[in-house]
């Protein structure tokens, strides 16, 4: 009698060579004061997760996030910081009440019109972005 093979499909071995992009909606740390953001991102980062945001971090917010990533910096084996690059959804040529109107709704729900990537440093070899577009380039291992 011969065995047969099982296919398995769906199976996923994990391990450090895999790759995860965690799509964070920014509802997921709207409720968090700054340090509890940048707890929750850094938690993803040091599991070597790659975060597209929905929205964009205050810049207070990303300052912090980089120092503590640079803190961070030959504490933690293998982990050498962070990159990141946000692109906005703002056109120049827009109207005086598209202007206003705009303004209201980034201060009632924070900037939503915008995408933010965040990652190990390990993982993204570099990031580039223009007004139009943001360039992610990996490591290969």
């Amino acid at each position: 009698m011969v065995k047969k093979k099982k296919k398995v499909f769906g199976k996923f071995k994990k391990g450090k060579d895999n790759l995860t992009i965690h799509f964070m909606p920014y509802s997921e740390i709207a409720n968090e004061d700054a340090i509890g953001r940048i707890k929750k991102i850094m938690g993803l980062v040091l599991k070597n997760k790659i975060i597209i945001l929905q929205g964009k971090l205050d810049a207070d917010e990303e300052v912090r996030l980089i120092e503590n990533s640079m803190t961070l910096i030959g504490n933690i084996k293998g982990f050498a910081g962070i990159e990141i690059a946000s692109l906005s959804g703002e056109n120049e040529n827009r109207g005086l009440f598209e202007g206003v109107r705009r303004n209201i709704a980034k201060i009632l729900v924070g900037e939503q019109d915008a995408i933010t990537v965040i990652g190990p440093a390990s993982v993204v070899k570099e990031i580039t972005k223009d007004p139009k577009k943001i360039e992610l380039m990996l490591q290969r291992k």
